[in-house]
């Protein structure tokens, strides 16, 4: 799965590396984004790109009750168009999800370990995204969206059994072309990203309580496992 993420970047830099006009709202670094926040994604419509913030934890449009987004932070990339909930947003309602960071716990000895997996060169890259709006009875819209899954990688596979989707940089203009449904394409491009690229370290604890939203959460800590 994937439950927690980091996006440290100014707006200059976001724009730039994904192609955007302009962000219209205040862009704050962020080292421990949990599920249940607002955070940024990508959307593109007739070929314009444009930044918004959804919250994290999908709610389909047909929901009863909006507390289904806590169980629809992830969609698995092997029944994401087979499940109700997302089987008409993957022919439609594709985003990107801007990160640096992402992270998973490993299992070890002394418990738990949190462990940062990033891009070897600290790149921003995008995950492979889903969003929806649902309507509240008092008519008030929630965009929503979630963060595809799919198998880990070599770096990332002796830590957890998922990794989230980290599209190629010549992959997202595809991803995002809502105009264009090729299913087979599509699902082509939820493949575990390049190990080659990747790597992992320890971090500190304090990244498990949401709370902490801090510069100490990416400093390398010892490793315990």
């Amino acid at each position: 799965m994937c439950g927690r993420f980091t996006l440290i970047t100014d707006s200059d830099q976001l724009q730039m590396r994904f192609d955007l006009e302009t962000t219209p709202f205040t862009l704050q670094a962020r080292y421990n984004i949990a599920p249940g926040q607002l955070i940024p994604a990508i959307l593109e419509d007739r070929g314009q790109r444009r930044i918004g913030q959804l919250r994290w934890g999908l709610v389909p449009s047909w929901a009863q009750d909006e507390k289904i987004g806590y169980k629809l932070i992830n969609a698995r990339a092997e029944t994401v168009e087979q499940k109700p909930a997302f089987k008409r947003l993957f022919e439609r309602k594709r985003c990107i999800i801007p990160a640096d960071g992402f992270y998973e716990w490993k299992q070890g000895e002394h418990g738990k370990q949190p462990m940062r997996i990033m891009l070897k060169s600290g790149e921003l890259f995008a995950f492979a995204g889903l969003f929806d709006t649902w309507t509240r009875p008092d008519g008030q819209k929630i965009h929503t969206c979630t963060i595809i899954t799919t198998q880990p990688n070599e770096v990332v596979k002796d830590i957890h059994d998922r990794m989230p989707v980290i599209l190629r940089k010549e992959d997202e203009a595809i991803w995002l072309n809502r105009e264009i449904y090729d299913a087979e394409s599509l699902r082509a491009l939820l493949v575990p990203y390049a190990p080659e690229a990747m790597r992992a370290y320890p971090v500190s604890a304090i990244v498990g309580n949401p709370q902490h939203d801090q510069p100490e959460c990416i400093a390398e800590a010892a490793d315990r496992v």
